[in-house]
C-alpha cells in the first residue's frame, strides 16, 4: 500500500483480519499505535457484544445466543426493517444485551435515530434508560456521542447535536412525543399473576396495538424479547396473529428439544453451558416445577408432560392403518369444535374422526383440523364424514347456538346437489353443549387412554401434543376438545342405548 498514513488507515479498515494483522506486524511503532486505535474503534462499532467487551476490558460475557441479538441489531443499523421475536429463559443475559448494550451501540451507529424501550413497569424501563444514559456519560468521549445538556432524564434524553435519543416507558404507559426508528420490548410481563389474568393479557395487547405500534417510524424495526409465561401472552398473540409471517422467530429453550434449534444444538444441549450446565438446569427444574420449567425455561407454555394425558398411554396403544383395517367398527363419528373464545391462540376448528369397535375400544382415525372459516370447516367436516362413512357429526354448539348445526346441514346439502354424497344420507347432527368444566369432560376420556382402550391409528402430532401438554388451568385447544366430544359420544353407554338397531339406511353399514 502507498500514500499517506491517513490513506493507509482508511484502506486498512476495509481489509480482512488476516491482512490487517500482517500490516500491523510490519508497521513502525508509531503507525502500529495508530492501527491499535483503529482496531479499537472498529471493535466498538462491530457489534453490541464487541463494544461491550472493549469498554469493560473483556469482562462482559458473550455467548452464541447473545450473538443472535447482536446480529439483529447489526441488521437494523444497516438499514433493514426487522420484526424479531426472540424467546429465551430468564437469567441468560437477554435484558442486559437487548435493552442496554445493544441500544447504546445502536445510538453510536445511528445517532440521528430515536430508540424506544418498553418493559413491564416504568421503573424497569427507567432502569434501562438510566443505564444507557450513564454509559454515554462515562464512555461518550470514546464513543463520539454526548448527551444534550438540557435533556438528560433517565426515561428521555437526546444526543447533543443530533436528532436521535431515547425514550423509556412501562407497558401500559404513554409513549407521547416523537416516534421511534427502533422499539425494544423487553420482558413485557411482570409475573405469573399478570400472565394468568385474561384482563392483563388483553390490556397488554391493546397497548401493543394502539400505543407502541403506532409510534414506529416508516421502515422502523421492533424487537420483542421475552420469557414465555402463557400460551396467550404477547409472544403467543404475535405468533397467532395475521402478521406472524412478517416476524423472524427465534426460539431458544434452556435445553434444546428440537432438530430445528436456532443455534444448531443437538437435543439435550444447554443454551449457555458456561453458566448453566446440565446439573444446574436439573436443579432449577426440580426447584421451579414442571409448569414453570416448560413455560419460562423451555418457552413452551404448555408443559410437555404433567397434564391430564400421558404420552406413554397414546404410544403404547397406537395402531398402524394395516392393523386397524382388520377390525370391525360399530360406529364412526366426526367431532367438530369451532374456533372461538377470548384467547387468540384458539383460532383452529377441531375436526377429528373417531370410531367405536365391536370390541368396545375406541379409535382416533383422522384429524382434519385447521384454521378455517365457517363455510370451510362445514365443508371439511362433511367431507371427512363422507370419507369415513360416519353415522354422526358431533358439533360443539356453545359458540353460535344452532348456527353450527345449520352450517353442517347447508354444506351437506350442497355436496348432495353436486353429486358428491353419492346418495348417502346425511349423518345425524348431534349438538354438544359443554356445560361441565373442561377437566370433568377430559378426565373420563383420559382414563380410557390409561386403560389402553383408546387407540390412535397412525400419528396425529398436533392433536397429541395438545393432549399431553394440557392442564386444567389452561385454555383447552380445539383439536383436543373435538376429540373429547367425539370420544364421549362413542363411549357413553346412555348414548349407545338409544341408537336405532337394525337400520338399513347405510349409516352403520360397511364398517372395516
Amino acid at each position: 500500500m502507498t500514500g499517506s498514513n491517513g490513506d493507509l488507515i482508511a484502506q486498512y479498515r476495509t481489509l480482512p483480519a488476516a491482512r490487517r494483522i500482517a500490516i500491523a506486524e510490519h508497521a513502525s511503532p508509531k503507525l502500529r499505535a495508530q492501527l491499535a486505535e483503529v482496531e479499537r474503534d472498529m471493535a466498538l462499532r462491530r457489534s453490541p457484544g464487541s463494544m461491550a467487551a472493549v469498554l469493560t476490558d473483556g469482562r462482559e460475557m458473550q455467548a452464541a445466543h447473545l450473538d443472535l441479538i447482536d446480529d439483529a441489531f447489526r441488521r437494523i443499523a444497516a438499514g433493514e426493517s426487522v420484526r424479531l421475536l426472540l424467546t429465551m429463559p430468564p437469567r441468560h443475559g437477554k435484558s442486559r444485551r437487548a435493552a442496554r448494550w445493544a441500544p447504546l451501540w445502536y445510538l453510536l451507529q445511528r445517532p440521528d435515530h430515536r430508540v424506544m424501550i418498553a418493559s413491564y413497569s416504568s421503573d424497569l424501563a427507567d432502569d434501562h434508560g438510566r443505564w444507557i444514559r450513564d454509559a454515554i456519560t462515562t464512555w461518550g468521549e470514546q464513543l463520539g456521542i454526548r448527551l444534550h445538556p438540557g435533556s438528560k432524564a433517565a426515561n428521555r434524553f437526546d444526543i447533543l447535536g443530533r436528532e436521535g435519543g431515547l425514550i423509556a416507558a412501562g407497558v401500559g404507559g404513554g409513549l407521547t412525543g416523537k416516534g421511534a426508528h427502533l422499539a425494544v420490548v423487553d420482558d413485557p410481563i411482570k409475573d405469573d399473576a399478570d400472565a394468568q389474568s385474561p384482563t392483563m393479557r388483553r390490556r397488554l395487547w391493546e397497548w401493543w396495538q394502539a400505543v407502541l405500534l403506532t409510534r414506529i417510524e416508516p421502515g422502523g424495526s421492533v424487537i420483542v424479547i421475552q420469557t414465555r409465561w402463557h400460551e396467550d401472552d404477547l409472544a403467543g398473540r404475535i405468533l397467532a396473529g395475521e402478521t406472524a409471517d412478517d416476524w423472524t422467530i427465534i426460539d431458544l429453550p434452556a435445553v434444546a428439544d428440537s432438530d430445528a434449534d436456532a443455534l444448531g444444538r443437538k437435543a439435550g444441549e444447554p443454551l449457555w453451558p458456561a453458566r448453566y450446565g446440565h446439573k444446574a438446569l436439573a436443579g432449577i427444574r426440580r426447584a421451579v416445577g414442571e409448569r414453570v420449567w416448560w413455560s419460562l425455561f423451555q418457552q413452551k407454555p404448555r408443559p410437555q408432560e404433567g397434564g391430564v394425558w400421558k404420552r406413554s398411554w397414546i404410544d403404547t396403544a397406537r395402531l398402524t392403518p394395516i392393523q386397524f383395517s382388520g377390525l370391525e367398527m360399530a360406529r364412526v363419528v366426526v367431532a367438530v369444535d369451532p374456533s372461538g373464545g377470548d384467547s387468540a391462540v384458539n383460532d383452529e376448528t377441531g375436526i377429528v374422526g373417531m370410531a367405536l369397535g365391536y370390541d368396545d375400544h375406541l379409535y382416533v382415525v383422522a384429524d382434519s383440523s385447521g384454521t378455517l372459516g365457517a363455510n370451510d370447516w362445514g365443508l371439511a367436516a362433511c367431507q371427512l364424514a363422507l370419507d369415513l362413512r360416519a353415522d354422526a357429526i358431533v358439533v360443539e354448539a356453545n359458540y353460535g347456538g344452532n348456527m353450527a348445526k345449520q352450517i353442517v346441514s347447508q354444506e351437506w346439502e350442497q355436496l348432495a346437489r353436486d353429486g358428491v354424497t353419492r346418495g348417502l344420507l346425511m349423518p345425524m347432527i348431534l349438538e354438544v353443549n359443554a356445560k361441565v368444566g373442561k377437566r370433568l369432560r377430559a378426565e373420563p376420556m383420559a382414563q380410557l387412554y390409561e386403560q389402553g382402550r383408546v387407540h390412535h391409528v397412525g400419528h396425529f402430532t398436533e392433536l397429541e401434543g395438545q393432549m399431553v401438554t394440557w392442564v386444567a388451568s389452561m385454555d383447552s385447544p380445539d383439536r383436543m376438545d373435538a376429540a373429547v366430544h367425539g370420544l364421549t359420544e362413542l363411549a357413553d353407554p346412555d348414548q349407545m342405548s338409544v341408537l336405532p338397531r337394525g337400520v338399513d339406511d347405510g349409516r352403520l353399514d360397511g364398517r372395516r
